[in-house]
């Protein structure tokens, strides 16, 4: 990479760490110049390592590592673990760490996520300090006898199910006996979220849980058009609920009784509308439904909005002192617990909810304000400053909100342009109380997108 004009230099982390295709972007010196710029800004003496199952893990890894030992920290290494369970060693413990993960991508990908002290991931003034040691190629220079070592350990997993255990009524969830079934979707969970179940007293059923890191079984990304298979179980009957990951498992997805796919966003209501009291603050970003509004009205509780993207998510909610909020992909942030997504801690919220109201999931679910939203992506081909200037333009006579992208309010629901920070493509989401409405206004926009990237 190449340095910029005027002294700046290209970002190199997105939304969610550094993503690219191994050996294209992310080559071996790339990574390991990454990893020496990480041991020098971290220079903490100790930084925790671990990854996903992705076939390109070993490769990114050890490079990634390789650079870390070359500046003189040594590494804890956890080996494929789920995001959030590396995020609560850290957290325990007080050190940094790496993962290795490109979480919901495509196979090709793999990617380098770095996580805070405290178990958060690195906010981004941090990572610019990191982008600045690469440019500079400020490294730490260290002799032969000071270059550090990989330490292996065990016990992360049961540990983290201990936390999680924790925060919910055990005994009440075992009575039960919810018959449970899980997709690990071949990635990180492929043991841990089945074990945690176990733990509950859960009659289990399991999809996809080997690692496979080609995602041979289903795509990564835990929407309804790749989860047919768990869908369908769930239609024979005799599960109570069933349990979906992407490929770090920072996220949850869950399928009711009759295998209706429950959207994210659903979910992030149904947990916030029974953890929330009068005076709470809420904190999610412009793409969630109005939904959590009318729950936070209803409760009193205060809605904090934020830019896409867990990392701002959970910053704001521990500036704000919130004990939950979270995305509308999956993603909920429970401040109890730790400040990061946490798809085994929902998964078990979620059981905990059912086993206090003796309601199932679907019940729960119904009781919610009812709304839809629809999600397509098109191609990013001009700039993104130069799009959000035409899209500006072209709904400069509505209502409009420009927190991430470009966000058009209008009576009956409203529509999000923005650009990824995982991918080089723009989502656009459609929202409204009516289906209808919120498959015609995301159309609109990915036509006025189209025609808007066309013109010269």
């Amino acid at each position: 990479m190449e340095k910029a004009g005027d002294g700046e230099y290209p970002r190199l982390f997105g939304t969610n760490g550094i993503r690219g295709i191994p050996n294209v972007d992310l080559t071996a010196e790339f990574c390991a110049l990454i990893g020496r710029s990480i041991g020098k800004h971290f220079s903490s003496g100790t930084i925790v390592m671990g990854r996903d199952t992705r076939s390109t893990g070993d490769f990114v890894y050890s490079s990634v590592l390789s650079g870390v030992l070359s500046s003189g920290s040594d590494v804890i290494d956890l080996g494929i673990l789920p995001t959030p369970a590396l995020q609560y060693y850290c957290k325990t413990r007080g050190l940094y760490g790496i993962v290795i993960t490109a979480s919901h991508n495509p196979p090709r990908f793999n990617g380098i996520k770095c996580i805070d002290s405290d178990g958060t991931e690195l906010d981004r003034a941090e990572e610019e300090k990191i982008e600045k040691i690469y440019y500079a190629r400020d490294f730490s220079e260290v002799p032969w006898e000071g270059i550090g070592r990989a330490y292996p350990r065990n016990g992360a997993i049961d540990q983290y199910h201990d936390a999680i255990l924790g925060q919910v009524d055990v005994e009440k969830i075992r009575r039960k006996k919810y018959r449970v079934l899980v997709d690990s979707g071949n990635g990180a969970s492929y043991f841990s979220t089945p074990r945690l179940m176990e733990k509950l007293g859960c009659s289990l059923v399991t999809l996809n849980a080997n690692p496979d890191g080609r995602f041979s079984s289903r795509d990564s990304e835990p929407k309804p058009e790749n989860l047919k298979d768990i869908m369908s179980l769930m239609k024979t009957g005799g599960f109570d609920i069933g349990v979906a990951h992407d490929g770090d498992a920072d996220r949850a997805v869950f399928i009711d009784e009759t295998g209706k796919f429950i959207d994210g966003d659903k979910t992030l209501n149904l947990v916030v509308s029974s953890v929330i009291s009068e005076g709470d603050k809420v904190v999610t970003p412009v793409s969630s439904s109005d939904a959590i509004d009318e729950v936070c009205r209803e409760k009193g509780a205060v809605l904090v909005r934020t830019k896409v993207g867990a990392p701002v998510v959970s910053r704001t909610m521990i500036d704000e002192k919130a004990m939950i909020g979270g995305e509308e992909n999956g993603g909920v942030i429970y401040g109890k617990h730790q400040y990061c997504r946490d798809g085994a801690m929902t998964a078990a919220l979620v059981l905990n909810l059912m086993a206090e109201n003796g309601k199932k999931i679907s019940a729960l679910i119904s009781g919610l304000p009812d709304y839809t939203i629809v999600k397509r992506q098109a191609e990013l081909k001009l700039e993104w400053p130069e799009l959000l200037d035409r899209l500006a333009e072209h709904s400069s006579v509505e209502e409009a909100d420009f927190t991430d992208g470009l966000k058009v309010i209008r009576e009956d629901g409203w529509i999000l342009i923005r650009p990824s920070g995982t991918e080089p493509i723009i989502r656009i989401y459609g929202q409204s109380k009516s289906p209808e409405t919120a498959r015609k206004y995301c159309e609109e926009f990915v036509g006025i997108v189209d025609v808007l990237q066309a013109q010269t």
